[in-house]
């Protein structure tokens, strides 16, 4: 679908369709008020109604704020996808709603069906907002189209992470994921440097190693990296990329393993920010670190009751397989701190059901020893469109991931606190004068869904993207304060 943005009053836009969000408020003075009520619309939330005569399409919104809008906008589009109209046209709702407005659209429209036989191409193809605000008054042009532009690029690079993240074990192996971040560095201007297991082995990768043994695909370090001239920040991204786990020898259930292509999906994740911050051109060096293996079984597989020794001389007692995501995270974190000195490092991962557990499949868990990094995080949560909240490290459960036989254990003594000990035992990877510097964001919960929510459909959702831009604009923006 191509979205684009017209510096023309609604009016004079040629289009099959207007789309017009109305509050229970704004329906009052709508001027279809009699046909709506007729037909029973009441502007509840996502309630549509369509007057096909007179080419309008009516959503409800409870309230004219970016959560309401970015929600209708997506039921809007896929009712529209659905049909055999090829063009729609909207006005804005205040420009501080305009990004969700866009990231409705553009991610509501997403669909993945690259393994369907048979697939029918959608007529709706085009979509255009105006200039116009839903009161009449005409906008800023220039605002308005950055806005747009920028959200657009945002979505592209969101929908870009959902298809890596949908994509099968079959077609995305470590090795292949390597070849796909080249790419996106060959397309995009940047730098991209691939680490094999021979060259993992010369790093002292041993954790990581581990974790890839017993796979035909043998594990891949991934480093790309966007250098604009000048740039204000440098910022470091490390991404878990299990392009498939089993468990390995601590074995998933059957029903567990299914889907278990998405625990890539912080690798993903750096890769769709990464060509988000090029393709927006802001003044921040961006490194994109990615620990790609598979958990399979085998012969040769690594064992409970192993102990690795992780590039940073740390010794680790596995105690369970299937915890190894933290332990590529360890190498690649290590390995991430030795080749930059970065100003910020945040690392993206499925990393446990427990945070699941703690905080539902909507929200991302965020954990580190900066409080004025969680407050920021905070504080951009609702603009970006995406749910994080802070779970907090404490000693006591630092305690259960005490090791008799080596300096740590890979999962914590008891079933409680999961989130938080995989988080804590990261933080035995970060460097001293990193500590206040680094965020960890366990993904696992909002990554993938199998029910449709919000603007995401079966799937991949690519979170991460949304809320780090935002972080990143608002840090560019205190520079200007």
């Amino acid at each position: 679908m191509n979205l684009a943005f017209l510096d023309r009053p609604l009016v004079s836009i040629d289009t099959d369709i207007t789309i017009v969000f109305l509050t229970d408020t704004l329906l009052d003075d709508a001027s279809d008020y009699k046909v709506l009520t007729q037909a029973g619309f009441k502007a509840k939330q996502d309630q549509l109604c369509l007057l096909h005569e007179k080419g309008v399409l009516y959503c409800g919104i409870e309230k004219l704020n970016r959560d309401s809008l970015r929600s209708a906008a997506t039921v809007v589009v896929r009712s529209l996808k659905n049909s055999n109209y090829k063009s729609a046209k909207t006005g804005q709702y205040f420009l501080k709603n305009t990004k969700a407005l866009v990231e409705g659209f553009m991610l509501g429209y997403y669909s993945f069906d690259v393994y369907k036989s048979k697939n029918e191409a959608s007529s709706f193809k085009e979509l255009f907002i105006s200039a116009e605000n839903f009161d009449a008054a005409m906008l800023d042009a220039n605002e308005s189209k950055t806005i747009i532009d920028a959200s657009k690029t945002v979505s592209e690079a969101t929908n870009y992470v959902r298809s890596l993240v949908n994509t099968i074990p079959n077609d995305i192996t470590p090795p292949s994921l390597a070849l796909i971040a080249q790419d996106l560095a060959d397309k995009n201007n940047l730098t991209c440097h691939i680490l094999d297991e021979n060259a993992l082995e010369a790093e002292s990768m041993n954790a990581m190693l581990a974790v890839g043994r017993a796979s035909v695909h043998q594990p891949r370090l991934i480093h790309i990296s966007y250098k604009p001239k000048n740039p204000l920040h440098v910022i470091s991204l490390v991404g878990k990329g299990l392009t498939y786990d089993s468990g390995g020898l601590s074995l998933k259930s059957p029903t567990s393993m299914v889907s278990m292509k998405m625990d890539k999906a912080g690798a993903c994740a750096v890769l769709g920010i990464v060509k988000a911050v090029s393709e927006l051109k802001l003044p921040i060096e961006v490194h994109g670190f990615i620990g790609a293996a598979e958990n399979m079984v085998g012969g040769n597989a690594y064992k409970p009751d192993d102990v690795l020794t992780a590039k940073n001389g740390t010794t680790i007692e596995v105690r369970n397989t299937d915890a190894e995501g933290r332990l590529v995270l360890a190498d690649t974190l290590a390995y991430a701190q030795q080749e930059v000195n970065a100003d910020f490092l945040f690392d993206y991962a499925t990393l446990t059901g427990a945070c699941m557990v703690a905080l539902g499949p909507y929200t991302v868990g965020m954990m580190g020893h900066s409080h004025t990094l969680k407050h920021q995080f905070s504080q951009i949560a609702a603009p970006s469109g995406e749910l994080l909240a802070s779970l907090p490290f404490n000693t006591h459960l630092k305690k259960l991931l005490k090791s008799e036989i080596a300096d740590i254990s890979n999962v914590g003594s008891k079933p409680y606190g999961g989130a938080i000990t995989a988080g804590m035992f990261l933080d035995n990877f970060i460097n001293e004068e990193m500590k206040q510097k680094w965020m960890h964001f366990d993904i696992a919960g909002p990554a993938y869904s199998e029910t449709p929510w919000d603007c995401h459909p079966y799937g991949a959702t690519g979170i991460g993207v949304r809320f780090t831009i935002e972080w990143m604009h608002s840090l560019l923006n205190a520079d200007k304060t």
